[in-house]
């Protein structure tokens, strides 16, 4: 069975999207072509067919984007990388829409307290954008930090989920 790519329009611009049937293993504000470096050996192998929406996961995002801040969480995902990386994810993912924590305490959730860089290197390598809600991830202090796409959308990001008042 091919991936299925797909681009949504957002108010941020195009959200481009990859999927295994129903399971997201990646999503970005950059590009087509970047959605596939970070994929494993075997999923990089496979036919990917662009259709118009992936059903379920574009259904989902408009829903996001429309005012349900919480749909996100009902969107399956599957993404490679280490095994730090991989709890930092899991962690991120249990950050609730309207809500901020620091990359202190990501670390500390994700087993590794004194992991505060590895913290950020996995909101960096997090190849599944809103989904796995690295903008939710703050400086100590409330500081914004970085966003790989910019501050501006995780500014937005933040505004639209009511995290910044």
């Amino acid at each position: 069975m091919p991936l299925l790519l797909a681009t949504l329009k957002t108010p941020l611009g195009a959200l481009h999207l990859l999927a295994d049937h129903h399971i997201l293993i990646g999503a970005n504000f950059s590009s087509v072509d970047d959605l596939q470096v970070p994929l494993d050996s075997v999923d990089r192998l496979r036919e990917i067919r662009t259709i118009k929406t992936i059903p379920i996961i574009t259904e989902l995002l408009q829903n996001y984007f429309d005012g349900d801040i919480a749909a996100l969480n009902s969107i399956t995902v599957r993404q490679n990388g280490a095994v730090f990386s991989q709890a930092a994810w899991k962690a991120m993912r249990k950050v609730p829409a309207g809500k901020t924590i620091t990359y202190a305490d990501l670390a500390a959730k994700s087993g590794s307290p004194a992991a505060v860089r590895a913290a950020g290197t996995a909101c960096a390598k997090n190849s599944i954008v809103l989904v796995v809600p690295c903008h939710r991830i703050v400086k100590t202090g409330g500081a914004l930090g970085n966003y790989a796409y910019g501050l501006d959308k995780k500014e937005w990001l933040l505004n639209h989920e009511g995290a910044l008042l």
